[in-house]
């Protein structure tokens, strides 16, 4: 193989196909970056059996062909290279690079030992490469991180029709998001459980393309694989990945909650002030928060070493339909924070039903307009010491 590459387009490709690669193989063969050479152009592809990474990009090729090498110090060598053209020459055993007078020689790993790399799915729909990556991230805040709980470590990804739902629950909280696609058939349905942080880093490295298509291998049994492509500035990224096993729990009836009291209020603001308030919320303590009248207020304290309390002005609706008797919520300040974060919009509104009963967390483009429907928040309030 021997192929040219420009510094910067090199160093990008090398470090979207690495993102794959395990920290610590369980197979040696899994820390090597495979890169093929072929035509008008070079594929560099990395994996750890889940999940592959893989970009194409045009390059001088004078001799096609493949190598392996390790990933993470291929990536290493390519940030650290001067900005001028790279030649790479690899034979079985070894790969060179040059760049001006720096000269790298690579150990060569065997090719024939790589695994076989997993083929795209067939294409489900696509969506704007900015508004997926903005829904991800709104939905992730609310997965779970404990591997021993799988499942809660997932989003579904929900399809019906020219509706993408995203969803996530690690059992304390839940965030929904929809959002309309174009789909390949009108009347498609499927569901998958797609690794939270899987999505959310393959969201986030494809928005310089103006599209992203979904490919989903599987219907409603939600196993298989789910693939993702799009456009970076210097070459088409695929990236694919098994979905989780197990039945994700039914969550959505938690989001359709029938206020008794209702809370709005400026989104920066409270986010200012949770930010103040919980600097002394004792570790699994709650964030309280007073409702009153035409305001409300947070407090924490850590013991009798530290208090703090601060009021904000806040829109506060009786519902005739319920029994307000909530004055007053316990929130987890770090849930309270990801959740005001995942807003996009200046003011947020709170549907409370009962002390110790879940909590809607929805957006507000106006005081006194129609919540944004299209993201739900819930939190699970924690019990306040009497």
């Amino acid at each position: 193989m021997k192929i040219r590459l420009e510094r910067d387009v090199m160093a990008e490709a090398v470090a979207w196909a690495a993102r794959s690669l395990p920290s610590r193989p369980t197979v040696p063969i899994l820390a090597g970056l495979l890169v093929r050479a072929e035509g008008n152009g070079v594929t560099m592809s990395g994996s750890d059996n889940e999940t592959t990474a893989q970009i194409s990009l045009p390059a001088q090729v004078d001799e096609p062909g493949q190598a392996l090498v390790s990933g993470k110090l291929l990536a290493d060598i390519a940030r650290s290279l001067p900005d001028k053209p790279v030649d790479i020459t690899a034979d079985p055993t070894k790969m060179e690079l040059v760049c001006g007078s720096v000269r790298f020689t690579l150990q060569g790993l065997p090719v024939e030992e790589y695994p076989a790399l997993p083929e795209m799915p067939a294409a489900t729909g696509t969506i704007a490469a900015d508004v997926f990556a903005k829904a991800v991230s709104q939905v992730v805040v609310a997965a779970g991180r404990d591997e021993l709980l799988p499942v809660f470590t997932g989003v579904r990804v929900e399809i019906e029709g020219e509706t993408l739902s995203l969803l996530a629950t690690d059992r304390y909280r839940m965030a929904l998001k929809e959002i309309t696609w174009s789909p390949a058939a009108t009347d498609l349905e499927a569901t998958a459980l797609v690794p939270a942080k899987v999505l959310n880093e393959t969201a986030r490295s494809m928005t310089s393309g103006e599209h992203v298509t979904i490919n989903l291998s599987s219907g409603a049994t939600g196993d298989g694989l789910v693939g993702f492509e799009g456009d970076g500035a210097h070459g088409a990224r695929r990236m694919t990945t098994r979905l989780l096993d197990g039945e994700f729990p039914k969550v959505r009836h938690l989001m359709d909650i029938k206020a008794t009291r209702s809370v709005r209020v400026r989104t920066d603001e409270l986010v200012a002030a949770v930010r103040r308030v919980a600097l002394v919320a004792e570790r699994n303590t709650p964030l309280r928060m007073v409702i009153g009248d035409d305001s409300i207020a947070l407090s924490a304290a850590t013991g009798d070493q530290a208090q703090a309390s601060e009021a904000i002005e806040a829109v506060v609706t009786n519902h005739v339909d319920g029994d307000p008797t909530i004055t007053a919520a316990g929130f987890n300040p770090h849930y309270l924070s990801d959740a005001l974060g995942a807003l996009d919009t200046p003011y947020v509104h709170f549907s409370f039903t009962a002390p110790g009963k879940p909590c809607l967390v929805v957006g507000l483009n106006e005081l006194d307009g129609e919540v944004e429907h299209d993201y739900k928040h819930v939190i699970m309030l924690m019990r306040l010491p009497s």
